[in-house]
């Protein structure tokens, strides 16, 4: 009898029913699983780095993009911001209107197509760090969503475009 009951408890303890999994389980192998899930879930997680990085660059290049579309809608007003308004450093007001409307225009469409994306990403954060330091009187609203655009605008310098971008059809893969 007790050999019975000794089979049946260790049968028991080997196949954890569907409802608890960790029933007749240690701590260590219930922190092993907990582990186990935590790594699967981060797996699926990385399938979705590209999307991401997609849409963190069409986001902050759309942002971009549209600033520059009105400053070069209307040049004068555009001219006058930059005199009277924007103080840039170490620049006329001509010629950093010129350079930030530029790079408004051009740096987004790279970044959008992850066309020399690092790149793109480094022009962009000195025209977002240029935009801030030229505002004598940001709103804090205005300034949070700097530091949201030069919060990704790192995660694309720092690790690049990602697999979905035309630097890595050019490049291939590890070189982007």
């Amino acid at each position: 009898m007790a050999a019975l009951q000794l089979g049946y408890s260790v049968a028991k303890r080997e196949r954890p029913n569907a409802i608890n999994p960790t029933v007749n389980t240690s701590p260590l192998q219930q922190a092993r699983q907990a582990i186990s899930q935590l790594l699967l879930l981060g797996a699926q997680l990385n399938r979705l780095q590209p999307l991401a990085a997609l849409l963190a660059r069409l986001y902050v290049a759309q942002v971009f993009f549209l600033s520059g579309l009105t400053k070069l809608r209307d040049w004068d007003t555009t001219l006058f911001l930059f005199t009277e308004e924007y103080k840039v450093p170490l620049l006329s007001p001509a010629m950093a209107a010129v350079l930030g409307t530029g790079g408004e225009l051009v740096l987004p469409v790279l970044l959008a197509l992850g066309l020399g994306g690092r790149f793109a990403a480094l022009g962009l954060s000195v025209v977002n760090v240029g935009a801030v330091i030229s505002l004598s009187d940001i709103a804090p609203a205005a300034l949070q969503q700097h530091v949201l655009w030069g919060a990704l605008l790192a995660g694309v310098a720092v690790y690049g475009p990602s697999i979905w971008s035309v630097d890595r059809l050019i490049l291939g893969e590890g070189k982007c």
